[in-house]
Formats: structure tokens, C-alpha cells, sequence
């Protein structure tokens, strides 16, 4: 998901080199990227500190609360200063966040790590509202949907690429917990598998420096200004609007729902009723097929399928732009959801190969969900979009909290049947996508 801002009318022609443009679509696939990377990280911190689903799931709340907290001051650090500065600070709270991880290594501590995703959160949000309307304006007005275009299938396309990237490292000695008796050797031992853990994290705040320092050598390039005007999105006439609050609620149980899914995916994909030993071996030959001397184990397998799931989601889109421009966007939206639904209950109640593939399937059936929602909450607005849109913002924080309440449902019931979280969101979203269609009025 992307997070979205106003667009300021002054800089529709503005002209500027085409290496900006090329930077800043680079952006958009840098935290597509590091976004997805928390998948794999949550099914080796939840071993490594041998947690629960529940509290494993907490690394997703630390980092979705980054979004909800940092999303209404983000707007006004672009308007004091401006495009370029800012997408160098969020860079560098980025970097800052991911160095968190050399401290939390060392003190084998999981708050630690909370705390670092938090900070990098921060500077996501910060990137992601000051990059969408500035390559909006870098160039012509008649091109901005162009650029738009080509920068959100980037973000995909990081989407697609980090589980496969993250699961390479981050699992390369599998998900178990440490098993010593001895309190001084466990520690020890967690020690040893948080410093591996931050190593290409070290890696990634590395680049981030160094693409901070880029941008902050570019920050009097000539180019569009930021609009200064700070959105307010809690006005009573605002506030009881039931098409856009509707839309808040999907926002919020959307992300929350694909979130929930692709964080518990790589651990649901390795259970003995789904994939298990199935996982072992395709990384067996995935391994030789490369020509690899050491196989893959079973969570590199399981987490490297998890770029399935997002990169269905990138070709979702594409089918789902020729859809929406022949039927009703609420009827698209209203046959995803129940598409996901299905899926969701029929990985639930399946086993093998049907389980793991009905359930990434669900990244389809996602593609077309986040925009379309906020679309079509939007929709007769008029001069309050921005606040509407600043609403509908803030409702990604159900990517911190629908997780915490499907890894409390996994502990109790199972990864499988915990799948009912999502599928009560999907059906508000069904729910939703039909009053629409019907014309729910603002």
C-alpha cells in the first residue's frame, strides 16, 4: 500500500532533469522492498525468541504504529521544508532505524527490535507522503499519470522481489528456537542469531545513507514546491460521511487482513499439513537446479514463496486496471473480496500443495483492493479530498492491530483456522464494494 497526498496545482508544469524522476521511482521501489522484508523477519524473531503468534505479530504493530503516528506530522515537515529535504530525512530515519539493529542484536532484545522498525516505519511514512505528489509534479501534467504508473509498479515489483531477498538471508539457519537449558548459553546463542539477523539490514542502512546524502546534495535543484497547507481530518461535516468512513473501516481491516496473511505465511507454509517436508525438498532442487552445493532449508523455501503472494498481487493489477475501466469499480471490488474469502476458507480446510496455493492466491484477489477503496471513498468530496485522504491514511494502522488479533487467534485455534481474521475483513470489504455499487452516497 501506498500512502497518498495532495498534489499542488503549482508545479503541474515544472521541468526538471530526468534523473530525478528516475531517483524517486527508485524510492518507490526501495520501501516496497523493505516493506515486505518484516515477513521473514517476524517467522525468525518469533523462533529466535521463541514467542507466540501473538507476540510476534507485535513486530508488525510496531511498525504499522510508525505510519499511524508519524502520517499527520509528515505533511507538515514537506511543507516547511520541502520535497528533496524531506525524502533525505525519511531516508535517514530509515538508515537510523535499520543501525537499531546492531544494539538489539547485541542485547539479543526483542523490544530492541521493535523499537528500530518503529524508527523505520517513521521514515517510510515521511518518504512515501513526500514522493507520490512530487513525481506527480515532476514534469508536464499531462505525463503525471504516466510517472505515477510507472513508480507504483516499481513498488510492486519491490513488493515481489524483498520475501525472496529477506528469506535468502535472514533464514539461512531456519526458524528454531535456541534449545539450551543453560540461561547464559541461550542468551549466547540468540547472541549469535540476532548478529546474522542484522547483517543485511547493516547492508540496507548502508544504501539508505548513501541515497540520503544524494538527495540532500540535490536539495536546491531547481523543481516543484511543496504545499504547505496541513490537512484536517477530523471535522464533524467530514466525520459523518458513511461512504468515506465505510472506506476508513475497509482501509483499516484491508491492511490488516493482507498483512496478517503475508506475515504468517512463511510459518504457515512450513506446517506439516501444508508444505513440510514438500518445502525441504524443492529447496533440495532448487538448490541443484542453481547449482548450489547446499540445499535451501524448509524456511528459506517457505519464505521465498511468500514473493508469490505480493507478486501475484503486482499482476493482479494489471488485469484489475483493464476491469475497472469496463465494470462498476464497487463490483470488481465486491468479486475480490469474495474471492478472497474463498480462498482464505478453502486453505483453511484443505491440506498440501491445495492449502499453500489457495492461500497465495489470496495476493491476487488483494491487487486491486487498497486503491479501489480509496477511490471510491473519495468520490464527491470536492475540496475536502485531502482530508479525506488524510483519513483514510491513517487507517493503515489496522496493519498494526488486525495481526495482533490473528496471531491470538493462531495461538488458540491454529494458523489455519486463525484464517477467519482475514475472511471477516474480506467480507466487510464485499459488504462495502456493493453498497457502493448501489450508491451509497456521501
Amino acid at each position: 500500500m501506498n500512502i497518498q497526498a495532495k498534489v499542488p496545482a503549482q508545479g503541474g508544469t515544472a521541468q526538471v532533469g530526468r534523473g530525478m524522476v528516475g531517483l524517486v521511482v527508485t524510492l518507490f521501489f526501495a520501501w516496497g522492498f523493505v516493506t515486505v522484508l518484516n515477513d521473514p523477519l517476524i517467522a525468525k524473531l518469533k523462533g529466535l525468541f521463541a514467542l507466540n503468534y501473538a507476540e510476534a505479530m507485535l513486530t508488525q504493530f510496531a511498525f504499522f504504529l510508525g505510519y499511524f503516528v508519524v502520517s499527520a506530522p509528515a505533511g507538515a515537515i514537506i511543507g516547511r521544508f520541502g520535497y528533496v529535504r524531506s525524502i533525505a530525512l525519511g531516508l535517514a530515519i530509515m538508515a537510523a532505524g535499520y543501525l537499531g539493529f546492531a544494539p538489539a542484536a547485541r542485547a539479543a532484545s526483542f523490544p530492541g527490535f521493535l523499537l528500530a522498525l518503529f524508527f523505520v516505519a517513521g521514515g517510510i511514512t515521511i518518504l512515501q507522503v513526500a514522493a507520490n505528489p512530487y513525481i506527480a509534479v515532476l514534469g508536464s501534467t499531462e505525463t503525471s499519470h504516466s510517472r505515477l504508473t510507472l513508480a507504483q509498479a516499481f513498488n510492486s515489483f519491490g513488493t515481489f522481489v524483498g520475501p525472496f531477498v529477506g528469506s535468502l538471508f535472514i533464514l539461512q539457519n531456519g526458524v528454531a528456537s535456541p534449545n539450551f537449558s543453560d540461561p547464559v548459553a541461550l542468551a549466547a546463542a540468540r547472541v549469535q542469531e540476532a548478529e546474522i539477523v542484522q547483517r543485511p539490514f547493516l547492508v540496507l542502512a548502508g544504501i539508505l545513507v548513501l541515497f540520503a546524502a544524494l538527495f540532500w546534495t540535490l536539495r536546491n535543484a531547481p523543481g516543484p514546491r511543496a504545499d504547505a497547507h496541513s490537512p484536517n481530518p477530523f471535522r464533524r461535516d467530514l466525520l459523518t460521511k458513511p461512504r468515506l468512513m465505510f472506506g476508513v473501516a475497509c482501509i483499516f481491516v484491508y491492511v490488516g487482513a493482507e498483512v496478517s496473511i503475508g506475515s504468517g505465511l512463511t510459518n504457515y507454509l512450513m506446517q506439516p499439513s501444508v508444505l513440510g517436508t514438500q518445502a525441504a525438498q524443492l529447496g533440495a532442487r532448487a538448490a541443484a537446479f542453481l547449482g548450489r552445493a547446499n540445499a535451501f532449508n524448509a524456511a528459506q523455501v517457505a519464505g521465498m514463496l511468500v514473493s508469490v503472494y505480493w507478486g501475484l498481487a503486482m499482476v493482479g493489477r494489471f488485469i484489475g486496471s483493464f476491469a475497472l475501466a469496463r465494470v462498476t469499480p464497487g463490483k470488481v471490488l465486491a468479486f475480490n473480496a469474495l474471492v478472497a474469502c474463498a480462498l482464505a476458507l478453502t486453505s483453511g480446510l484443505s491440506l498440501g500443495v491445495v492449502a499453500a496455493v489457495a492461500v497465495l492466491a489470496v495476493g491476487l484477489a488483494n491487487s486491486i483492493m487498497f486503491p479501489t477503496i480509496f477511490t471510491l471513498a473519495l468520490e464527491g468530496l470536492g475540496d475536502e479530498t485531502p482530508n479525506g485522504s488524510a483519513l483514510l491514511c491513517m487507517a493503515i494502522v489496522g496493519g498494526a492491530i488486525v495481526p495482533v488479533i490473528y496471531g491470538t487467534t493462531a495461538d488458540h485455534v491454529g494458523l489455519a483456522h486463525a484464517l477467519i481474521v482475514p475472511m471477516i475483513c474480506y467480507l466487510v470489504i464485499a459488504t462495502y464494494g456493493l453498497k457502493t455499487a448501489r450508491g451509497l452516497a456521501n
